[in-house]
C-alpha cells in the first residue's frame, strides 16, 4: 500500500509541477476546476445522493458555482485583491467553525447528518477552495506560492505520517480520525516550520518584505489548517459512513482525500498573505 501511494504521489507531483511552470492563468484555473469538479462528484457521494443522474446534477450545480466565482471576480482580467478579501476571511472563519465541530464531535454530528447541509457545505468548501488558490496565481511569483503551499500541505501529511508511526500515542481526534495522534501533528507541524524557515533563506529576493517570524507563522497556520481540513473531511466521510471518499487514485482513495487538507490549508495561506501585505 505504501509503495502504491508513493508512486501515485510521484505521478501526481509531476503533473502538478508541469502544469503550474508550463501553463497559463486561465489554463491552470480551468484544470484546477476540472480537479474541483471531480472532487465534487466524490462530494455528492458523501452528501448521500445516489444514482448518477442526481450526483451529475450536482456536481454541474459546482459546475456553475465556479463559472459565476470566475465572472463576479474577473479572475481573468487582473482582479483586484481587496475583492477576494472578504470572501477568504468568510471561508477562514468557516474552517474556525469546522474546528470547533471537530473537537466536539459526535455531539456536532447533527450538522453533517442532513443531505441538504453536507451538500452545501461541499460546494462552499470547493469554491473557495478553488478561489484560492486561483487567486495566488494572480500575485507576484503567484507560482511559486502555489508550489509551497503544495509542498507544505505535503510535508506536514507525510510527516505526520511517519511521525505518528513512530512515537504516536495519545490520540488527536480519536472520534473523529483514530490513527491520528498529538506525536504526528507536531511532527507534521515541526516539519513544516523548518521547511519555511529554508524558505525564508532560500527566496529572499521573492519574499524579501516578509520577516522570517511571519513566514513561520505563515508555515504554521498552513500546517494546522491541512490537518483540520483532513480531520473535517473524515468527519462527513463519518457521518456518510464510508471509509474514503472514491477509488480515483490509487493508495490514496478518492481525490478529496488527498486535496482535504488544501481545502483549508489553501484559504488559511491566501488570507495570510493579504494581511501580511504581501
Amino acid at each position: 500500500m505504501l509503495r502504491q501511494r508513493v508512486i501515485t504521489g510521484v505521478i501526481l507531483a509531476v503533473a502538478f509541477l508541469a502544469a503550474v511552470f508550463l501553463l497559463n492563468l486561465e489554463s491552470l484555473a480551468l484544470i484546477f476546476g476540472a480537479v474541483a469538479t471531480a472532487g465534487a462528484w466524490e462530494w455528492s457521494g458523501l452528501s448521500g445522493f445516489k444514482g448518477p443522474a442526481v450526483r451529475g446534477a450536482y456536481t454541474l450545480l459546482y459546475a456553475g458555482c465556479l463559472f459565476a466565482t470566475w465572472s463576479v471576480f474577473a479572475i481573468g482580467e487582473a482582479p483586484v485583491p481587496e475583492v477576494f478579501q472578504p470572501w477568504l476571511g468568510i471561508a477562514c472563519f468557516f474552517w474556525s467553525v469546522a474546528m470547533l465541530m471537530v473537537e466536539s464531535y459526535p455531539e456536532s454530528s447533527w450538522v453533517w447528518r442532513s443531505q441538504f447541509s453536507r451538500a452545501v457545505f461541499g460546494l462552499f468548501i470547493l469554491t473557495t477552495t478553488w478561489l484560492a488558490t486561483v487567486f495566488l496565481l494572480t500575485l507576484p511569483s503567484g507560482t511559486l506560492l502555489l508550489v509551497l503551499l503544495v509542498l507544505a500541505v505535503a510535508m506536514a501529511d507525510i510527516a505526520a505520517y511517519f511521525a505518528g508511526r513512530r512515537w504516536g500515542h495519545h490520540k488527536l481526534a480519536s472520534k473523529v480520525s483514530p490513527g491520528k495522534t498529538w506525536e504526528g501533528f507536531l511532527g507534521g507541524v515541526a516539519s513544516v516550520a523548518v521547511l519555511t524557515l529554508i524558505i525564508a533563506y532560500g527566496l529572499p529576493n521573492h519574499l524579501a518584505h516578509l520577516s522570517s517570524v511571519t513566514l513561520v507563522l505563515m508555515g504554521l497556520a498552513v500546517a494546522g489548517a491541512s490537518v483540520l481540513g483532513d480531520l473535517t473531511v473524515s468527519m462527513v466521510k463519518r457521518e456518510s459512513g464510508v471509509k474514503d471518499s472514491g477509488t480515483l487514485l490509487p493508495g490514496h482513495g478518492g481525490l478529496l482525500d488527498r486535496i482535504d487538507g488544501l481545502c483549508a490549508a489553501a484559504p488559511v495561506f491566501a488570507l495570510a498573505l493579504l494581511l501580511a501585505g504581501y
